[in-house]
């Protein structure tokens, strides 16, 4: 318990540091220009930004690069907190409290004496507790009311997946996939005419129906668009500096076939070097079970 104290109590002092760190960047008489610029509305791509940086360091597993990029993100919550207490709206100690109160609530098999078997039945009672406390007056479309609440604070690719998930669990369903994707070409080909009339505003729509569609059918195949996209940017960028190298960055002294016939053979390398990489460990599991390791 004395460690635990003390560990506490080590936390507390680190966090009062950073506020009264982000306090003095705030402050009017001899702060930073730049920090007492920021609004909670420019502060926008920032949250986004360093969110989606914590996502990317656990992807890869970093610890070091997680833990510096969870106290940007922390940061960014001080920062917000900071900007609204200079208007004695809300601090840290409200946003600390109000989130602790909400987890006490919708957690009662912990902290009262309701039970929940699984995970699941956690999930469903936090719906309904989230459902019972954000009642207000009755709507004709509470399932559409509740969705744009869910998906606000969402990637655009994410929220169209829980709007998908939520459409088909209520029946708004393809009977098979195969309308799934008659729909994908349907789409495409529409988006294809509004390109070719030049009409962007039109493409801009047609665009994103494209992209709804075949988020539905990442849904039917059980995938992840978010995480396939990360997946191909990854890709691309290690491909392309392998491209860049190879011409010692001089992209604009190539021409598009000499590029192209590097991004080839810069794909044909990283798949050969995974195909080794592959054998190699196959090789190395063999002979350490051959040798009863």
């Amino acid at each position: 318990m004395a460690m635990v104290a003390e560990n506490q109590h080590a936390t507390s002092e680190a966090i009062t540091e950073l506020i009264n760190v982000v306090a003095q960047l705030r402050d009017p008489e001899g702060g930073c220009p730049w920090d007492l610029e920021q609004s909670h509305s420019s502060l926008i791509p920032c949250v986004l930004e360093e969110a989606h940086e914590v996502a990317d360091a656990i992807r890869h597993g970093d610890d070091n690069h997680l833990n510096e990029e969870l106290g940007d993100l922390l940061l960014q919550v001080v920062l917000h907190a900071q900007i609204a207490s200079e208007d004695g709206r809300f601090n840290l100690e409200d946003i600390a409290r109000g989130i602790s109160r909400k987890l006490i609530r919708r957690h009662p098999h912990v902290f009262a004496d309701e039970v929940a078997v699984d995970s699941e039945a956690v999930r469903q009672n936090w719906e309904s507790i989230k459902v019972t406390e954000q009642a207000n007056a009755p709507s004709t479309s509470p399932i559409s009311d509740r969705l744009r609440s869910k998906i606000r604070g969402q990637t655009a690719l994410a929220g169209a997946m829980v709007i998908s998930k939520k459409a088909a669990a209520i029946g708004f369903e393809w009977n098979t996939i195969d309308g799934v994707w008659g729909k994908v070409h349907e789409e495409l080909e529409e988006l294809k005419e509004a390109v070719a009339n030049n009409d962007l505003n039109h493409a801009q729509t047609e665009l994103g129906d494209v992209l709804f569609t075949v988020v539905n059918v990442a849904r039917w195949c059980g995938l992840s668009p978010e995480e396939g996209l990360v997946g191909t940017n990854q890709r691309f960028l290690e491909r392309f500096s392998r491209v860049e190298a190879a011409i010692d960055g001089q992209i604009n002294d190539q021409s598009l076939a000499e590029l192209e016939q590097l991004w080839q053979a810069a794909k044909a390398e990283i798949r050969a070097e995974a195909s080794a990489s592959k054998i190699s460990n196959q090789s190395t599991l063999k002979h350490s079970t051959n040798r009863g390791e």
